[in-house]
């Protein structure tokens, strides 16, 4: 589990007028919680004001909720008061029972808000009945979110500070994609919009109960971050999994690793020919996503997580042969 991250920002100083008043808490601090591979590899920031801490997703299971709340716990001093999930995958949305029981309010675009209870049926489906790594009874409980928006909406900390929330035009990485700006750095947190120097989760939206994926419409919301960044030339993006780059260095790679991505697949599609039809078939398809987990790693040598490919790329290929 990653550390505390270093970067914090600048003490705000000043002296207690004669009416007494308390000097001002120190200015916000970002944290982050990474689980292992059994929660996806996947970043849960928390942003702490010096007076109450938010929480940006939530993990994929309670038991990794509750390791990443005690993290925040030992790195902060803050109550917990608010959650915000940034799109509709469950590693970003299961652990909200978890959060709910604390008294933690959750937030989340009336998008997601809509697409979660489809997400959870169809992931549900998959990890009891496919993958039979739950059952109904330990597959994590669904809650959706308390509190939704629509375009953009702005937080006011307990501390004067703000966080937005923006809904990009553009679904990115599933149906519907929100980022929350730290509005006195113009650092964006984008949930799994990016994936730095790692590989992305290829699935595509759930829509219907079906897989579809759009990389031309996830370039675009890319596209859309340096708008995002309140021209502050230092501004990072934080995404869900991966590293973590200035804007400028994160909107260029990922556009660049999903450019490549389409190639990887068309390429592989045609040099199939007439056995392409066993990219549906169970009995031969996972020869096919271990050989193209093999050739995004050798296209990407200095990306992690290629295990992402091997579990995701079912997605991107049905799309293209519908």
């Amino acid at each position: 589990m990653s550390s505390f991250l270093s970067k914090t920002f600048a003490i705000l100083s000043a002296v207690s007028l004669s009416l007494g008043c308390a000097a001002p808490a120190e200015a916000g601090k970002l944290g982050v919680f990474t689980s292992d591979a059994n929660g996806f590899d996947t970043h849960t920031f928390y942003y702490d004001d010096g007076r109450e801490v938010t929480l940006i997703d939530t993990q994929f299971v309670p038991a990794l909720t509750q390791a990443m709340v005690e993290q925040v716990k030992r790195e902060t001093h803050s109550p917990i008061t608010r959650v915000i999930v940034t799109h509709p995958n469950p590693d970003k949305f299961n652990g909200l029972a978890y959060l709910h029981a604390l008294g933690v309010e959750s937030i989340a675009s009336r998008a997601t808000a809509d697409a979660m209870p489809g997400v959870n049926e169809y992931k549900k489906y998959y990890f009891v009945n496919v993958a039979k790594m739950f059952t109904d009874e330990t597959y994590p409980k669904f809650e959706n979110v308390k509190t939704t928006f629509s375009g953009q909406m702005q937080i006011r900390l307990k501390s004067g500070e703000t966080l937005s929330l923006i809904e990009l035009k553009n679904p990115g990485v599933t149906s519907t994609q929100v980022v929350v700006r730290i509005d006195k750095s113009g650092d964006l947190i984008v949930g799994d919009l990016v994936h730095h120097k790692a590989h992305a989760w290829l699935e595509g939206a759930i829509v219907n109960g079906k897989p579809h994926a759009d990389l031309a419409k996830w370039a675009a919301a890319v596209d859309e971050l340096p708008a995002l960044a309140k021209g502050k030339p230092a501004a990072m993006v934080y995404g869900g999994r991966g590293d973590f780059a200035s804007v400028a260095q994160a909107v260029q790679a990922q556009r660049r690793y999903l450019s490549r991505a389409n190639a990887l697949v068309d390429d592989y599609i045609a040099s199939l020919g007439p056995r392409k039809s066993e990219l549906s078939d169970s009995a031969n398809s996972k020869t096919h996503y271990d050989e193209l987990e093999r050739r995004f790693a050798r296209a990407f040598p200095d990306y992690a997580l290629p295990y992402m490919i091997k579990y995701s790329i079912y997605g991107l290929i049905d799309s293209k042969l519908q």
